[in-house]
């Protein structure tokens, strides 16, 4: 292509709403926390490395007997809430900031568990309930620990 000579109509990408192609033998649950592997297929958050977090599935998707890339799923970017873990990986409220550890797809720790766990997202806040995980996939990549 050359370069403009004139305006142009480029394309957007608008909301938080996304969709994936599905890692093989994956079953993912609504509502689960979803990361992105190395072969950019999406699986369900879980104690593992070379994975991070992209967000929250709005759909149940069965690729269980399926081979990647089979099935998609819808999911969203965003601040969500999820489970704390407990004891040294426990978050609290000085850790916000700071990155959150993926331990499953409603987990989420202060540490990476000794070099086991992947990121999720930053932490953008903490309360009784759980942790409030900020979901923003290229953030999360490059973000410090």
């Amino acid at each position: 292509m050359t370069a403009l000579s004139a305006g142009r109509n480029t394309p957007q990408l608008l909301g938080d709403k996304r969709q994936g192609n599905v890692a093989a033998a994956m079953l993912i649950y609504t509502g689960a926390l979803l990361m992105r592997n190395a072969a950019g297929d999406l699986v369900k958050g879980s104690t593992a490395t070379a994975l991070v977090g992209v967000g929250r599935a709005e759909e149940l998707v069965d690729n269980s007997a399926g081979a990647a890339g089979d099935l998609t799923v819808d999911y969203r970017a965003g601040i969500f809430r999820f489970a704390n873990s407990a004891a040294g990986d426990l978050i609290t409220v000085a850790d916000i900031g700071k990155v959150a550890w993926c331990v499953d797809d409603q987990t989420v720790a202060k540490t990476d568990g000794t070099a086991t766990r992947s990121r999720a997202g930053v932490i953008h806040d903490v309360d009784a309930q759980g942790v409030w995980v900020r979901f923003d996939e290229a953030f999360t990549a490059v973000a410090a620990t």
